[in-house]
């Protein structure tokens, strides 16, 4: 089954993944407070503005943001400010709407503290929040209402891993968040080399 982009969060653990059939060739990389996706040396020119943004930051008072897209920024911000989660990922996600594409594709993320989360996402005909207290995924497809996920990991790395394994088609690359002790641990995964 393809669907697409999609987010797994819950208590201290989130991760992201990144499926695609038009834009394979991306990967994740490191920079100073976030994992961005952008495309690999190889990767064809397009103009396509949604295939390189940041996909993990830290934010606030040890928090972490996991998303499909440029309102992962926005989100973070808001966290910086003090917002609650639920306040910056709506405030965020209403405010950038999905992504005007052939597609209508919609925006995805959520935000995990060490003891709660919370999951989101914005369509063409909806806007939904919610904190979670399990693993939770949504999609930008076919799984776009969020749903309770298996996620048996338990640091970042294994969660990556684990997405970027799921039993979902078109696998790019992933990235994951741990939050534990008020502290934020990043991890990506490329796919095995």
């Amino acid at each position: 089954m393809y669907v697409g982009r999609f987010v797994v969060v819950g208590p201290g653990l989130g991760a992201y993944r990144v499926s695609s059939r038009s834009f394979p060739n991306r990967h994740v990389t490191a920079r100073d407070d976030a994992l961005t996706v952008g495309p690999t040396p190889d990767a064809p020119e397009t103009d396509n503005p949604y295939i390189a943004y940041n996909c993990v930051r830290e934010a606030g008072d040890g928090l972490a943001v996991v998303g499909n897209g440029s309102h992962v920024d926005p989100i973070a911000e808001k966290l910086d400010l003090g917002y609650p989660p639920r306040d910056a990922l709506v405030s965020a996600l209403f405010a950038l709407d999905y992504e005007k594409d052939d597609y209508d594709t919609p925006r995805i993320a959520g935000v995990v503290a060490e003891d709660e989360a919370y999951i989101g996402t914005v369509r063409a005909d909806a806007l939904l929040v919610e904190r979670v207290t399990e693993p939770t995924l949504v999609a930008t497809y076919e799984k776009d209402d969020p749903e309770p996920y298996t996620l048996d990991a338990t640091d970042a790395m294994a969660a990556a891993r684990e997405v970027y394994e799921a039993d979902f088609e078109h696998a790019v690359c992933a990235a994951a968040a741990e939050v534990a002790d008020g502290e934020v641990e990043p991890a990506l995964y490329n796919g095995p080399e």
